[in-house]
């Protein structure tokens, strides 16, 4: 599973053409894709009221990570190492490195804070390839969608 940070999830929304949005969309044809709950409501939460309604059922059909006792003290044992390194990092960052990395599961995020939590050893990072087929071409006929495809459409 690859958890989907929500820069990943507001540049697929934007651009449905776009690299992050193929990229997805092939992530959860393949039912590879974990919703972490400080990402879920982050999106929810700069939602409008429309999108609202599209989007928690869809988000619904993901997994959900919920950070526990042990997510917290994972992340605030971090700290010490990111001092030390001359890091400094947000909390939602953190935690949703510290989600990941109990679930030994790479995190895909456009955010700079994933890149520097990898270069400490602390979360992998996910560096998806590109999409085989041009922007803009459809899937060959007869193929249909699977149910989370009007994520990015």
């Amino acid at each position: 599973m690859i958890l989907v940070d929500s820069s990943v999830w507001v540049a697929a929304l934007r651009a449905a053409e776009s690299p992050e949005a193929a990229g997805l969309r092939r992530l959860l044809d393949d039912d590879a894709v974990a919703l972490a709950m400080p990402v879920r409501v982050e999106l929810l939460a700069g939602a409008s009221a429309a999108d609202l309604r599209r989007l928690r059922p869809l988000f619904s059909a993901l997994p959900l990570w919920i950070p526990g006792e042990s997510t917290w003290w994972l992340a605030d044992s971090w700290l010490e190492t990111a001092a030390r390194a001359g890091e400094r990092f947000g909390m939602a960052d953190l935690l949703i490195a510290a989600i990941a990395a109990e679930r030994e599961s790479p995190v895909w995020s456009l955010v700079r804070d994933f890149e520097r939590l990898e270069g400490l050893g602390l979360v992998e990072r996910l560096r998806p390839e590109p999409s085989p087929r041009p922007s803009g071409e459809n899937p060959p006929r007869g193929v249909t969608p699977k149910r989370h495809r009007a994520i990015c459409t």
